[in-house]
């Protein structure tokens, strides 16, 4: 209604509620460059450098290097993760790489193979080759 000193024009490059959206089926060659949020369902063999946030559904494939956001992450990724916010492992996820994120949710089931660098300014952790969170292994250290 009012869009006030733009000559009513709205700038919606930069928006972040815009959705990019690779579909299952889809395979890309290439780098991605990207000012909103973006799905990817399909594959990409490349790089993908997004302002908003990035989520690879169970279907997606990633194979290079990821630079975003914030991201979730059901997919498969082979390759380099630096999230600027928060990075989401979901149960189906499976990583080989090394990640650099403010910070981190892994959810049980999720794989990660690689290193991991927290926050700013922190240590790189190193994660055991093909470490898996399982069920088991989780039940046995909470204390009620």
């Amino acid at each position: 209604m009012f869009k006030g000193g733009n000559n009513g024009k709205v700038d919606t490059t930069s928006s972040p509620d815009r959705l990019n959206r690779i579909v299952e089926g889809t395979n890309i060659k290439g780098d991605v460059k990207s000012e909103s949020n973006f799905r990817l369902d399909g594959t990409l063999i490349g790089t993908i450098d997004t302002l908003g946030k990035l989520v690879i559904g169970p279907t997606g494939k990633i194979e290079g290097e990821i630079t975003c956001n914030n991201a979730d992450i059901e997919g498969e990724i082979l390759g380099n993760i630096k999230v600027d916010g928060v990075l989401t492992l979901k149960s189906t996820a499976k990583v080989t790489g090394n990640i650099t994120t403010g910070k981190i949710e892994v959810h049980l089931g999720a794989e990660f193979n690689g290193n991991c660098q927290l926050g700013k300014g922190s240590t790189t952790t190193n994660i055991p080759a093909s470490e898996t969170v399982s069920q088991s292994q989780e039940e046995s250290e909470l204390v009620y």
